[in-house]
């Protein structure tokens, strides 16, 4: 067994045995100390000019911690552990006989910079690091416990790697010395500051799971009915990393293609690299849309629910009639706000969405858009503009006809290739009055008319933020990525002219076959771009790419799943809702019972930078637009897997969610498929049985039974 000797002050001669949690002492040892973590202010976001204000994190320091020395390692501090509360500067000397890993149990009755303590948490620091803080008598010792600390004892149980290991791994993660990591966070960078944040939150949460009593995920995993025995803390700070076997991730890129089924794209000779992606990565083969249009399915994947909306109108269109609809936002309302001709208010007002929902943890979000007009209103669609032409890009025989450009044709913009439709930030009130809308709205380069905008932009415009901001590591950790309408396989209008000729023609490759191997070019130029940046290449980062698309081409029938029961009858009410007096009732939404009949499946399929992490994942289970935001709440902790109702809008349609609440959903009331028809993170825990048979109506992608294999495609290890 390797000792080493220890020496604490002007006292030498204690021997320490690495091989233990907690190490017999011949002497007292004294261990000198600091809690510490960050103060984060969520924004304030209101409708009304200058009332809004962006969030605001500090390092703190926390007073009345109590800090034990865990003898046992169970991440608690039982009685008879030597503890001592923290001073006002989050200081505090323990006097103990042993050294070991140390607690610090933060309490509602401890303060955070003097301010009061809202939900409990648990920080730790391991032995390792409290010996080397006290094996140099020649240097002062203090130990910091604080969320970066405790994110390298959960590293270690998680990984079941070394201190030094799981210590380097993290400063590596976040680009920052090995001694920040163990430093308190008193003049941290901004970087450490934000983590401080996000880990704080999850250790938060780890504790509430502890003092609720929530069953241990050992027990769970033998029997997913089991009652006891109790999950612990160190188990609980595994769990929520993991929540609903979704585990966290650094990073998520989602790029958002356009109008294309399933089978338009899956084994397509058009679209031969996403495939190769589809193939290589991981897949979700029955991925449904919501609705169709664009902007309902837009609205889906930013919040879990369209409100009602089926068309694309813009979002200051709202029902005749309404005198109220549009109130004084941050950002003047841009011109032509008016009554529009349906019935349906498009300006969301006051709805869980999550932009709102991440930047009110601490995170960020971005919407890159490529081909935007320079300098124009996000707000509103691109506009069309003869003077801008482009070049066709090079031509090569083996290529399908039209595809990047006709030979020799010079493209003149004849429709928007920005649409506002395709940007779900637009409409949501909140959102649009935030600080952070304008800045988190960026542009996307690559695409044909680059050099074209370019030569039109005002002073200081940049083509492609997205370029600048992988190579700086500034993204969000939610980023959804916008081709315009040719390379999103959308298509639009587009008139060419070949040089030295006065005659126009229709450029033909925004349209059919060659706009699916357009598209297909470009999601492959944006994925070897993410890939090429360094958060793709910290194998300490989570990084993911997602490949998907808005809505398929189904045309009749009913083609959506998960939190839409589209054979249901009566109509839906109205979103649920808990009342201040813990009754549910329906929310009223002009049109909202009009439900929306899906549009089919389209291809999902996800990449990620972790070696360890399965690969060629093919997973048959039902999911949508809205599981989609279930998993990316899971993700980013921005819910409660035990409690149905933090989950935003219609996410929160789990099945034992339906059952609780049928008698105010009665279009669930006959569902033929309760699996089907609720909502689910997308972690392939569902076991497709054999002879499964599918609900009648559902015509494009058939689940017939269980998977080859039940790997999870968003798991990293």
């Amino acid at each position: 067994m390797l000792k080493i000797s220890l020496i604490s002050g002007a006292v030498a001669g204690a021997v320490l045995s690495l091989a233990a949690p907690a190490f017999a002492a011949a002497t007292p040892v004294a261990i000198r100390g600091v809690v510490s973590g960050t103060e984060f202010t969520p924004p304030v976001i209101a409708n009304s000019p200058g009332a809004s204000a962006a969030s605001r994190v500090a390092a703190s320091l926390y007073q009345s911690a109590k800090v034990c020395l865990d003898a046992n390692d169970n991440g608690v501090c039982d009685a008879g552990e030597t503890s001592v509360l923290t001073k006002a500067d989050g200081s505090f000397l323990l006097a103990a006989r042993s050294t070991g890993p140390l607690l610090a149990e933060i309490s509602t009755t401890s303060l955070n910079n003097g301010k009061a303590v809202t939900q409990r948490m648990v920080l730790r620091a391991p032995a390792d690091q409290v010996s080397a803080a006290l094996i140099n008598p020649l240097v002062p010792a203090r130990v910091a416990i604080s969320p970066l600390t405790t994110e390298v004892a959960r590293i270690m149980d998680d990984d079941r790697i070394s201190f030094e290991s799981a210590k380097n791994n993290l400063a590596t993660r976040l680009n920052v010395s090995a001694d920040t990591i163990l430093s308190d966070t008193t003049g941290a960078s901004a970087e450490v500051l934000k983590e401080s944040v996000l880990l704080s939150s999850r250790f938060a949460f780890a504790a509430k799971m502890v003092d609720r009593h929530d069953v241990s995920p050992a027990a769970l995993a033998v029997d997913p009915n089991a009652t006891g025995p109790a999950i612990t803390m160190k188990e609980a700070q595994l769990t929520a990393m993991n929540l609903e076997g979704i585990p966290r991730y650094d990073h998520v890129f989602l790029i958002v293609l356009e109008n294309k089924a399933t089978s338009s794209i899956k084994g397509s000779k058009y679209a031969p690299r996403i495939n190769a992606y589809l193939n290589a990565g991981n897949q979700f083969t029955s991925y449904y849309s919501t609705g169709n249009p664009s902007e309902p399915n837009r609205l889906a994947i930013a919040s879990a629910d369209d409100f009602g909306i089926t068309d694309d109108s813009a979002f200051n269109c709202y029902p005749s009639g309404t005198t109220a609809a549009n109130a004084i936002e941050d950002l003047p309302l841009p011109p032509g706000v008016n009554a529009c001709s349906n019935t349906t208010n498009h300006n969301i007002k006051g709805k869980q969405n999550l932009f709102t929902a991440l930047t009110s943890k601490g995170m960020s979000w971005r919407v890159y858009s490529e081909s935007k007009n320079p300098g124009a209103d996000w707000r509103k669609d691109g506009t069309a503009d003869s003077t801008i032409v482009a070049p066709d890009y090079l031509y090569t025989a083996d290529e399908p006809v039209g595809a990047i450009g006709t030979p020799g044709l010079q493209v003149r913009l004849a429709s928007a290739l920005y649409a506002a439709k395709h940007n779900g930030s637009v409409f949501f009130q909140n959102v649009r009055s935030s600080p952070e809308f304008l800045a988190n709205n960026r542009t996307m380069g690559g695409g044909q008319w680059d050099e074209a905008l370019k030569a039109i932009a005002p002073a200081g415009w940049n083509a492609d933020q997205f370029g600048d901001d992988l190579a700086s590591g500034d993204v969000g950790q939610l980023n959804i990525l916008e081709p315009d309408q040719c390379d999103d396989m959308h298509g639009v209008t587009l008139v060419g002219t070949m040089p030295g000729s006065s005659a126009t023609k229709a450029a033909s490759d925004c349209s059919g076959n060659a706009l699916i191997y357009r598209g297909d070019k470009y999601t492959d130029y944006l994925i070897k771009k993410i890939q090429a940046s360094p958060l793709w290449n910290n194998p300490h980062k989570r990084v993911a790419i997602v490949m998907m698309f808005d809505e398929g081409t189904a045309t009749s029938g009913f083609n959506s799943c998960c939190g839409w029961n589209t054979n249901g009858s009566p109509l839906a009410l109205g979103p649920l809702v808990k009342n201040a007096d813990g009754t549910v009732s329906n929310e009223v939404i002009t049109n909202y019972k009009q439900g929306n009949k899906g549009h089919g499946t389209s291809t999902f399929g996800v990449l990620n930078n972790q070696s360890a992490a399965p690969k060629g994942v093919v997973d048959s289970d039902a999911y949508s637009h809205i599981s989609l935001v279930r998993t990316l709440q899971d993700m980013f902790q921005l819910a409660d897997p035990s409690d149905d109702w933090s989950y935003m809008n219609r996410s929160k349609y789990s099945q034992k969610f339906i059952a609780a609440n049928i008698l105010n959903l009665p279009e669930y009331a006959g569902s033929a498929d309760a699996h089907f028809d609720a909502v689910r993170p997308m972690n392939h825990t569902y076991v497709i049985p054999a002879g499964y048979v599918q609900k009648n109506g559902y015509p494009t992608i058939k689940q017939v039974g269980p998977d080859v294999d039940q790997r999870n495609g968003w798991a990293l290890k």
